[in-house]
């Protein structure tokens, strides 16, 4: 798909992207093939992804971008070319990568060419480049998330100057798509369809490490899933801070329940997901448009974070639980089979016992299919970093284990209502605990392992849910899915 992008390399760069970084991915290739011949081995590189969806599907582009230019990928840290790319939501994601890179530095002193390289949201924190800049000195290349792109050019400029290269943007309006991906799965695969975000919640530093609201042209995104579409991919992930808010900074406004109608036209694609909505911007139209469809999932997350609505105003998150509880029961009503699942912060600044009461509260009243619970984590340059009345830990503990019990005990009673159901999973994985079974995905989003062979794999096939294990079920596939 990319190799006809390959350019001469003699002459200056093109200005223009994405051709510019097809120019380097070529000049790349004449720098991997001499240093392979030299080392007598093809050079291996690692991808380490560290955090969201978003992440995940940037180390795709990364990946992609390496495979092209000539490098082998590889799971081992001990590669020639090792990129952590980064997460900074809470800090111990900062203190995982600082313990990583002091064991890269055991391995880059047993062999001196490997090259070590950081990027991602950790990167766009000037306290953290100062840090590995003082600390980490044998790291060759930083970069951050707003010039990703320019990965093929950063690794050319490290590796013909010899030197640290450091080139951190701190904002940018551009977006360059159509560079090589390597998908993790060749039958799934996340799309970003805008950048950033404008919420600005009082604990999160997102706002400040991605930059702005900045949404992709609905063409551009149409084109790639058709692209997807045609390479064999049946299951999309539309990606973004906020989807509820794309489209409103387009020259034409459109709406995300927009997006998806045109999206949901497309031929191949028979599964339609999206991470992550705001609760303040989930329109009734959106409610509908899934409602209504027969390719969106059977699951929406919709992060709740506080039960409070003290906390919640703190919080700058711009609705009431009153507000909260009235969405998720309308959500309930129109669409009877849905899957809600949410993120809890506990031991917000100023939280009280009777705070977290209000949040459980609002789990027994929801019901979640799952909810990810968190402890509030400082994060330097956010508004509740320097907010009075932080949590004591033990105060804090009380409460979490209080809610954690609570989402058990509701997500365990949902899940198990689906018991004795037949219904379709799209076959995943060989399961990694036992290679007899295969590991499925429910459009709710739950997990079904069921016998089965790799033949499965990327297929949607009809499954009996036996047993309910909690939040998982053991099946029996009953027939296969037409491709």
């Amino acid at each position: 798909m990319y190799g006809n992008r390959n350019m001469a390399v003699n002459s200056e760069p093109p200005m223009e992207e994405p051709e510019r970084q097809y120019y380097y991915i070529a000049k790349l290739q004449r720098h991997i093939e001499k240093e392979s011949e030299k080392l007598g081995h093809i050079l291996t590189a690692s991808v380490i992804t560290f955090g969201c969806q978003m992440n995940a599907r940037d180390s795709e582009k990364l990946s992609g971008i390496l495979e092209c230019a000539g490098y082998r990928l590889t799971d081992s840290e001990e590669a020639d070319l090792v990129i952590y790319n980064t997460c900074t939501v809470r800090d111990n994601a900062n203190q995982r990568v600082y313990g990583r890179l002091g064991v890269l530095n055991g391995f880059k002193k047993k062999n001196p060419h490997m090259k070590i390289a950081l990027c991602g949201c950790m990167m766009q924190e000037e306290s953290a480049v100062e840090k590995i800049q003082k600390s980490y000195r044998f790291v060759d290349l930083i970069f951050g998330t707003h010039n990703i792109f320019k990965f093929a050019e950063l690794l050319c400029t490290m590796l013909e100057s010899n030197r640290p290269v450091i080139d951190i943007w701190e904002n940018t309006d551009q977006i360059v798509e159509d560079l090589p991906v390597e998908r993790k799965y060749p039958f799934k695969s996340g799309i970003n369809i805008m950048f950033g975000c404008n919420n600005f919640c009082s604990y999160c530093i997102v706002p400040y490490v991605r930059g702005r609201e900045r949404s992709r042209e609905p063409k551009d995104i149409l084109k790639e899933i058709e692209t997807l579409a045609a390479d064999g991919v049946i299951e999309i992930m539309l990606l973004g801070q906020n989807v509820n808010s794309y489209g409103k900074n387009l020259k034409n406004p459109i709406s995300f329940a927009g997006l998806l109608k045109e999206a949901e036209k497309i031929e191949g694609i028979k599964r339609i997901r999206f991470m992550t909505s705001h609760p303040k911007d989930l329109s009734d139209e959106l409610i509908q448009v899934m409602k209504e469809s027969k390719k969106i999932c059977r699951h929406l997350h919709l992060p709740l974070q506080s039960g409070s609505t003290r906390i919640l105003q703190a919080m700058n998150r711009r609705y009431t639980k009153e507000q909260y509880l009235a969405l998720a029961e309308k959500i309930r009503r129109e669409i009877p089979d849905i899957a809600i699942t949410t993120d809890i912060i506990v031991g917000f600044p100023g939280e009280t016992m009777a705070d977290v009461e209000e949040t459980i509260d609002v789990v027994k009243k929801v019901q979640f299919d799952n909810a990810f619970t968190f402890i509030y984590s400082k994060r330097t340059g956010t508004p509740a970093a320097s907010m009075p009345n932080q949590v004591p830990e033990d105060i804090v503990k009380e409460g979490f284990d209080k809610l954690l019990k609570t989402v058990q005990e509701t997500a365990k009673k949902r899940v198990s209502l689906l018991e004795g159901q037949v219904l379709p999973a799209l076959a995943e994985e060989v399961n990694t605990q036992d290679t007899s079974l295969i590991t499925g995905r429910l459009s709710n989003n739950t997990i079904v392992h069921f016998p089965g062979d790799k033949t499965l794999i990327g297929k949607i096939v009809d499954v009996r849910l036996a047993e309910c294990h909690g939040f998982y079920y053991l099946g029996e596939a009953v027939k296969m899915h037409d491709a």
